[in-house]
């Protein structure tokens, strides 16, 4: 396969396209085309490295064509050299004025047009391998970001005996839940594909205020009296804190504030007899209802300090199902029952 990189050349004058086709002909690959109809049919099905397009063509003139190109999926990246016999400044400015990358005069001199294709093309290469590079760090640190905070919040979960697996289930939970939700369109004003993603993201720290929790409290294997459950429930204002002091600075301004939400709000009931803040209904924001059905769910299947697992699946889902409408938002849990086999398959992972 010829790995030579694709010019288009568009011209209404078949002389220039053969000068120009001669002139680049040895170094690169050729697309000729006579009209700027033509060349949009033939960057709809293969992308040129650069375009090399004449100004003053019948029907559709250069200007016209450029905005065309633009406008395609892929086109704004593409550089375009416009071509034009009209030497005058104002042709010149008008070009540049339109976007184009650079400027040509016809008739062609061989070697300016063989430098300034040569050089567009290096320039191209470069930024291309830049954004690449960028991209590339961009995506380690998020990922160790990710790691980091997921290591947190298992360590903050190995201090009750858990395993890690109550962070790592209920990310799923919710991960099952929120993409189901978006695609069945529920909440579009709020649930857009960022809002899904922090939303899973963030149910990691959910539980991280309770790294301010006595171990005493918080390793108790039974119930807790009423005094300790006060501190206990202490935890979800003190997430909500935590997440300003270690994140706020570091991540996302959107992913912040709905890792501050789920930490803070996922012990509201929808009847507003949760706490911190005893809101009620749609007051909670939606990731924190969202949270708080998966967190419930995972903490009555699985064994704890202070309880034994409830089994089958069927008997925490009917559980859950008792509480719709006054723990849980009604619609969410109607989802995550109908969710079942998905649930199931994942707590059993």
């Amino acid at each position: 396969m010829d790995d030579k990189e694709l010019i288009l050349l568009v011209d209404d004058d078949i002389g220039n396209l053969k000068r120009a086709q001669n002139i680049l002909g040895s170094e690169y690959r050729i697309s000729a085309t006579t009209s700027g109809k033509m060349a949009l049919s033939v960057i709809s099905k293969v992308t040129p490295q650069l375009v090399l397009l004449d100004v003053n063509m019948p029907e559709m003139d250069g200007f016209e064509t450029f905005e065309a190109i633009k406008a395609l999926d892929g086109g704004s990246s593409i550089p375009v050299v416009f071509l034009t016999g009209d030497s005058d400044a104002d042709t010149e400015t008008r070009c540049f004025e339109a976007g184009a990358t650079d400027f040509v005069a016809k008739p062609f001199v061989p070697q300016v047009l063989i430098s300034r294709v040569k050089r567009i093309l290096e320039n191209k290469h470069y930024q291309n391998n830049l954004e690449e590079m960028v991209s590339s760090q961009v995506d380690t640190i998020t990922r160790i970001q990710n790691e980091v905070i997921t290591g947190i919040a298992n360590l903050i979960e190995s201090r009750d005996g858990s395993t890690g697996l109550h962070v790592k289930n209920t990310q799923n939970y919710v991960r099952i839940l929120t993409k189901e939700l978006r695609r069945r369109g529920m909440y579009p004003d709020i649930l857009d594909k960022e809002y899904e993603n922090n939303t899973i993201k963030a149910s990691v720290l959910h539980d991280i205020g309770k790294i301010k929790i006595p171990d005493a409290i918080l390793l108790k294997p039974g119930r807790l009296d009423d005094d300790e459950f006060t501190i206990m429930k202490t935890h979800a204002a003190l997430g909500g804190e935590i997440i300003d002091k270690i994140i706020a600075n570091v991540e996302d301004e959107k992913y912040v504030e709905i890792a501050r939400q789920i930490a803070r709000s996922h012990h509201e009931r929808w009847d507003g007899n949760g706490y911190p803040d005893r809101i009620a209904g749609e007051d909670i924001p939606l990731c924190a209802r969202i949270m708080a059905i998966a967190d419930v769910f995972d903490a009555l299947y699985q064994e704890r300090c202070y309880k034994p697992p409830i089994r089958p699946i069927s008997k925490v889902l009917g559980i859950l199902e008792e509480n719709s409408g006054t723990q849980f938002d009604p619609n969410l849990l109607e989802v995550f029952l109908e969710l079942k086999d998905e649930i199931e398959e994942v707590s059993e992972g």
